[in-house]
């Protein structure tokens, strides 16, 4: 009986790490199409990054090319304006490689 359960134990955090891993996009994956972003960003900031009128504006902009990867870090943590904070609901990784992206967005 132990044996069962040791087993049903282990493999539920087999699927518990393997769930956490899945949402962490590799950090080669373009902004948009990072699966964060499409959850969380894409609905506001729109699927190409470009803003929606009546939503975020665009993250494709001489703005956010001047913010510093803190800025953007304080922002998607702490919310600004109509944006919530994400602080708690994406974890550091998540908010980090999303920072990375939206920069590497405004290079080209």
């Amino acid at each position: 009986m132990k044996a069962s359960q040791l087993s049903i134990a282990t493999c539920s955090l087999f699927f518990a790490l393997t769930g956490v891993f899945a949402q962490t996009p590799p950090s080669d994956t373009t902004l948009t199409a990072n699966p964060v972003f499409e959850k969380n960003c894409a609905k506001c900031h729109g699927k190409t990054a470009e803003g929606r009128h009546f939503g975020g504006p665009a993250l494709i902009s001489e703005q956010v090319a001047a913010a510093s990867a803190d800025e953007l870090a304080n922002i998607i943590n702490n919310g600004k304006g109509h944006m919530p904070k994400y602080a708690g609901k994406l974890t550091p990784q998540e908010i980090d490689t999303l920072v990375r992206q939206i920069r590497a967005l405004n290079k080209k």
